[in-house]
């Protein structure tokens, strides 16, 4: 028995799906101890955006080191992280006109979202946040509560309260919903918010993703996030973009939203703002909601990850050009017209997606757990989201080689071929 089966926890999930041990790995392909190399269509799940120890950033952090660059440093000043926030500023706040604060917590999306609806509810003094169907926000108790996933609901063990769920707006229909989908639904809440005896009053927060990465890769549709804006500024209610998984260029810019004419109050970043796969989660907050904060409401004793300071900045050179960003849109879209015949072959087989982040919905969870499994043999890793594990999903690393998304694809295709091809006529 290794080690890992005797003494690691059993709600490890994800070396259950890739049964191997890793050794080494390098931009979009992973090798196991005995040499044999995977290309990675999954990128710890949205961080490695940049790819496996990306040469701009380990030369800086391994300088950085030498130097003895301070590495650890709470919420003290430190040129690592003034090195960063200039050039965060300068490269994707200040193009933007966007006059946010950057506030740094606990190195993980779930504390970004976490302190996200502190903040929500220290400014408006309501309690409620409404969040949306198949959204994923994070496993503490407060992010929990947001999260639509009956699954990693249930071990809480406690109530999961002050969160109002609705339909997530995309052209997906949500048979069985209480509101309608789109704009309808939109339309109802804000007559809902005015009727003095319905019951409801207004949240303070809306907190949505513009694509549900983990909830199957729904992409989230502009008017009905243009109108949920509107109605989250009627009713004195913040608009909290989790950005998460599908920020940092995912899509084709910096930020998901950029091309959606939408203004938020709060962006939580975590995943690949630290460039390197190190850990790092920052949120990015209006001025005028910012000053309601006290010194130390929000802390956290890793919130001063200098050496994610130093690789988030690397990654930030990706941005100070169009180039990356430009590939990504062109890879993106060889990415879905290489799988546009797969869907045309197989009627229950449906594609979504926006830039590098792509999910192929096959109908059932049975389905998708045998096409992943398929393609690892065949030496790519890729995962399944959505309800009951439904939908492959495709999130390589942005830097990732045309030859390597290519060979993937065949892959992923020819998987999937097999798996439907055993469907009954």
């Amino acid at each position: 028995m290794s080690i890992f089966e005797q003494r690691e926890s059993a709600i490890r999930a994800y070396c259950r799906v890739y049964p191997v041990v890793f050794d080494k790995a390098l931009n979009a392909r992973q090798t196991d101890e005995n040499g044999r190399e995977y290309i990675d269509f999954f990128a710890g799940a949205g961080v490695l955006n940049f790819g496996h120890n990306n040469p701009r950033m380990t030369e800086a952090v391994i300088a950085y080191i030498q130097s003895n660059g301070v590495t650890h440093s709470l919420d003290m000043h430190t040129t690592a992280k003034r090195q960063f926030m200039e050039h965060f500023t300068k490269t994707i706040l200040e193009p933007r006109k966007m006059p946010h604060k950057m506030q740094f917590m606990g190195p993980t999306g779930t504390n970004a979202v976490e302190a996200a609806m502190k903040m929500a509810r220290r400014v408006t003094g309501r309690q409620d946040i409404v969040a949306f169907s198949h959204g994923f926000h994070g496993m503490t108790l407060g992010a929990l509560s947001a999260t639509a996933n009956q699954h990693f609901r249930n071990a809480a063990g406690v109530p999961l309260t002050h969160v109002q769920h609705f339909p997530f707006g995309c052209e997906t229909v949500c048979p069985g919903c209480e509101l309608g989908c789109g704009m309808q639904s939109i339309e109802q809440l804000r007559a809902i918010y005015a009727d003095s005896s319905s019951g409801i009053s207004p949240p303070a927060g809306f907190l949505l993703e513009t694509i549900q990465a983990e909830g199957g890769v729904k992409v989230a549709d502009k008017g009905w996030l243009q109108a949920l804006a509107k109605l989250a500024k009627d009713v004195g209610a913040l608009l909290i973009i989790d950005d998460i998984q599908v920020g940092v260029g995912r899509t084709g810019s910096f930020f998901s939203f950029d091309d959606l004419d939408v203004d938020p109050d709060i962006i939580c970043l975590a995943k690949g703002i630290g460039g390197l796969g190190t850990p790092m989660a920052m949120n990015l907050v209006k001025p005028e909601h910012d000053q309601h904060w006290l010194p130390g409401e929000h802390t956290g004793t890793f919130r001063g990850q200098d050496i994610s300071f130093i690789a988030g900045d690397q990654a930030l050179t990706y941005f100070d050009d169009d180039e990356l960003m430009q590939t990504v849109k062109a890879h993106g879209a060889m990415m879905a017209d290489s799988l546009q015949p797969l869907v045309d072959r197989h009627p229950l087989v449906n594609l979504t997606g926006k830039g590098m982040i792509l999910g192929l919905d096959v109908g059932n969870g049975d389905r998708a757990k045998q096409i992943v499994s398929q393609c690892f043999e065949s030496g790519l890793m890729i995962a399944s989201c959505g309800t009951g594990g439904r939908v492959v999903k495709l999130i390589p690393p942005l830097t990732t080689p045309k030859a390597d998304l290519e060979e993937g694809l065949k892959i992923l295709i020819k998987a999937t071929d097999n798996v439907m091809m055993q469907e009954p006529a």
